[in-house]
């Protein structure tokens, strides 16, 4: 099997080792560098309507890259889109369900697959969820978080909630549900109320026993923020540009 190592302190890459005969499939756009003797493919993964479904409801791309050792051994350096840290996941007794954008890469006998969800439950019921990938198979698994990864330990009796923007993978053994509030009860208005002027959106809760995995940042409060102060031209006399505060 590739052998996958985290390497850098800061926006780190995925180092992956490779032996003749060997593949591994990652996101596309992540191959950094990588020797001669591998070979490059954008390929469909999972088939057109997986490959569809996952580039406009889960916000990965419709190819994916596989890299193939056919010529000889090699060595491939990958980096996600965003910046921010990286973990590698060990994947057979226990599978992972995958937030937007966190697949980075895998190894040939890992299988990812799209998990559709009830969203009119999601919204108006408190259960169910969005599109998100669940992984079968075995071998490594390696997932990015905009900004810090840091893995929460849930166990029976002791659920968690955390920002849907800031959950990056769980165990598929952990129920879970998505809602508008972090309270309980308040109703369909009450809870989009609580969103609003809490300033949090999705939640997730979580309970049974497994890993959560989150990251610091939020990605889309972040891409607010920086529109938010891009420069535009001024529309006065003086024809010079500022900055939005």
């Amino acid at each position: 099997m590739p052998k996958l190592t985290i390497t850098g302190e800061f926006d780190p890459f995925i180092h992956i080792s490779m032996q003749q005969g060997e593949k591994i499939f990652c996101e596309s756009g992540a191959m950094v560098t990588m020797d001669a003797t591998l070979d490059l493919k954008g390929k469909m993964n999972g088939g057109f309507l997986s490959a569809l479904a996952r580039k406009f409801t889960n916000g990965e791309s419709f190819f994916q890259q596989h890299i193939e050792a056919n010529r000889g051994a090699g060595d491939v350096l990958l980096a996600p889109t965003l910046p921010g840290s990286l973990e590698i996941l060990e994947i057979g007794q226990k599978q992972y369900i995958l937030n937007d954008g966190a697949f980075v890469a895998s190894t040939g006998a890992v299988d990812l697959k799209i998990k559709m969800q009830n969203i009119g439950q999601a919204l108006f019921g408190g259960t169910g969820g969005f599109v998100v990938m669940e992984t079968s198979g075995s071998g490594q698994l390696v997932v990015a978080g905009f900004g810090s990864i840091f893995g929460l330990d849930v166990t029976a009796g002791n659920d968690i909630i955390v920002d849907n923007a800031h959950v990056v993978a769980w165990d598929s053994n952990l129920s879970y549900k998505l809602t508008l509030s972090t309270s309980q009860g308040g109703g369909f208005l009450g809870d989009m109320i609580n969103s609003v002027t809490s300033g949090e959106g999705i939640s997730n809760r979580f309970s049974g026993n497994g890993k959560v995995y989150v990251c610091s940042r939020n990605s889309s409060a972040f891409t607010a923020w920086i529109g938010s102060k891009i420069i535009i031209p001024e529309r006065s006399g003086g024809g010079g540009f500022h900055l939005n505060n």
